[in-house]
């Protein structure tokens, strides 16, 4: 029985926060030996009390010090993005865990595959912007990445950990299909921000709730999807699935289909990514069938959230251009966010920045950082002409 020693970059987040869940439940499985958070000192105080770990870090260098001054010389509080990196190379660790939104991510995850430890990831844009790169290192050193998000978390149980081989036809998403599900199109300029906050069924931070209002969510993940096993982006499919209890599914080319199904619960992936290759009885709710009832399927309507296909245009680009994809659609949520354009304007402007980018093919990581710039100022400069 291994015990993984698991440091949580994104503590603060909801799926640091199940992650935690996880730890109190299964104390001889995972061991929490550091956390990480962007600026929620109040919420990281509180969880280095509970969990006594000695080794913390905070992105916002201000208040790193002051939770420094909190906490006393008996814990180590690292600063900024060097600050990230140290944490992901814990000597005591062997997991990463990593739940950080946009490319703040990426360096540190690139930094713990290159040390050797394996990654429990949750950060989609991290192999959205570099998923060449990544997946190659990670080779090279003989890493393994574990998905974390429910859908690819389910894709990887279906398939036991094995290839996607020719054996698999399709790996199929599954997309609650967001608050807009039913709203016809023409409705959707007026999409205010506070109705977009309020997802169905999933209790997610601002920006993620936002993209999967917009399907951008889904169209992250096939990308990702893409990378994590190997497949053709032809071979990954979205169908919509408004109660989330069917996390994802695998069709082989025989036409059987395997799915992964639980409650809408992030605990389920975070816990199987710590436990693989096997699984630990807990306290997590079971499904009952006669409960639930049925279980409803549809199409995505792509034509009026045309998200997917963006995603399958900047797969078949390649290169950087996936990156161009994440960075422009963080700039327009920003944007929308701040209430400065409509709902509809968040596509557009994405397509429009994706239209302007000079493809880098099999970029380094730096040419994904740097795509990731561009594409951030290339979007700043039309939004606001």
């Amino acid at each position: 029985m291994k015990k993984r020693r698991v440091v949580i970059l994104g503590s603060t987040g909801s799926i640091g926060t199940s992650a935690l869940k996880v730890a109190a439940d299964l104390p001889e499985r995972m061991e929490v030996v550091g956390l990480a958070a962007n600026s929620s000192i109040d919420a990281l105080e509180a969880q280095v009390r509970e969990t006594n770990v000695t080794e913390v870090a905070v992105y916002n260098e201000a208040k790193a010090e002051e939770l420094q001054k909190r906490l006393g010389a008996d814990v180590t509080v690292h600063a900024g993005a060097e600050g990230l990196v140290a944490l992901a190379t814990l000597a005591g660790a062997d997991m990463v865990l990593v739940s950080i939104v946009g490319v703040a991510g990426l360096q540190p995850t690139m930094a713990a595959i290159e040390e050797g430890k394996d990654i429990a990831i949750a950060s989609k844009e991290i192999l959205v912007m570099a998923g060449e790169a990544v997946m190659a290192t990670a080779k090279e050193k003989g890493v393994t990445l574990l998905p974390v998000d429910s859908e690819h978390n389910a894709i990887f149980q279906c398939l036991n950990g094995q290839p996607a081989d020719r054996e698999v036809s399709r790996l199929i998403l599954t997309a609650s299909g967001g608050p807009f599900r039913e709203l016809p199109a023409e409705q959707l300029p007026a999409v205010t921000l506070e109705r977009a906050l309020k997802h169905p069924t999933w209790d997610m931070g601002r920006k993620i709730t936002i993209d999967s209002a917009t399907l951008f969510n889904k169209a992250l993940e096939m990308i990702e999807a893409r990378w994590l096993f190997e497949v053709e982006m032809d071979r990954v499919d979205v169908v919509v699935h408004k109660q989330s209890i069917i996390h994802s599914m695998v069709e082989f080319i025989d036409g059987s289909v395997i799915a992964q199904l639980s409650h809408s619960d992030m605990c389920f992936p975070i816990q199987y990514a710590v436990t693989w290759p096997e699984r630990v009885s807990n306290s997590l709710k079971p499904l009952n069938f006669a409960d639930l009832g049925r279980l409803d399927f549809e199409s995505p309507r792509t034509e009026d959230f045309p998200a997917l296909n963006l995603a399958r245009a900047a797969a078949a680009g390649g290169g950087t251009l996936p990156a161009v994809l994440n960075a422009a659609n963080e700039v327009a949520v920003d944007a929308f966010c701040r209430k400065e354009i409509r709902f509809d304007q968040i596509w557009r402007s994405v397509e429009k920045t994706m239209a302007q980018h000079q493809v880098v093919r099999s970029p380094d990581i730096a040419a994904c950082i740097a795509a990731d710039a561009w594409a951030r100022e290339e979007a700043k400069r039309h939004l606001h002409s």
